[in-house]
């Protein structure tokens, strides 16, 4: 049985190592989110640890009820606010103990959640992220398997054949729509990003495309 627990605390753990040799120029440049700067990713992350439900449902209210719009005010607010390096402390002082919205998310989506961010950050950068293979094969099996309102790859990896070049792990399919690739970029293309989507080869890669 997979202990999604440890392994959040291995992933939060290497991305909290990675972010810490980002440069300040480094921070400022664009993420894979569209519109987002890697430091309002960092800052969208430490939010998801310690935000009060109530001021997210406020947030909401004021922005029609949309969670997305929301989410991308409060994110860049935080953003302004804060320094890198006060984020990344808060960051690893929230995922010991998160509280608020930090504790509705279940650990296996967390766990991909946090994945999916340090990848929107690192493939940006074209810097190596060294997501662990137990970290990688757990977040690939919960995006094939586990339904997210917030992140479709389920349905994004519906009927196709995966395959990891790296860390050998394989999700079976229709054999006609084979998609493998780095395990990284394979996560990445499955949380809707693009960025990675012409490293991965086979012939499902026409049917991910469309899906994204």
């Amino acid at each position: 049985m997979t202990d999604h627990t440890a392994l959040l605390a291995r992933q939060d753990a290497d991305f909290s190592a990675f972010a810490r040799t980002l440069t300040h120029d480094e921070w400022q440049r664009p993420s894979l989110c569209t519109g987002w700067t890697n430091q309002d990713v960092l800052a969208h992350v430490v939010l998801g640890l310690r935000l009060p439900l109530p001021r997210l449902l406020a947030a909401m209210g004021s922005h029609r009820g949309s969670f997305d719009s929301a989410n991308e005010d409060l994110s860049r607010r935080h953003s302004h606010r804060h320094t890198p390096h006060e984020l990344l402390n808060a960051f690893d002082q929230a995922r010991a103990r998160p509280h608020g919205i930090g504790r509705l998310l279940p650990t296996p989506l967390m766990l991909g959640d946090h994945t999916v961010h340090h990848l929107d950050i690192s493939l940006a950068l074209d810097r190596p992220a060294r997501i662990s293979p137990e970290v990688a094969n757990a977040v690939l099996k919960v995006e094939t398997t586990i339904p997210n309102p917030f992140i479709p790859a389920r349905a994004r990896a519906r009927g196709l054949t995966l395959r990891t070049t790296d860390t050998n792990w394989h999700r079976p399919g229709d054999q006609n729509l084979d998609v493998t690739g780095v395990a990284e970029h394979l996560i990445s293309v499955l949380a809707g990003r693009r960025h990675a989507l012409p490293r991965l080869t086979g012939n499902g890669t026409t049917t991910l495309r469309a899906r994204l």
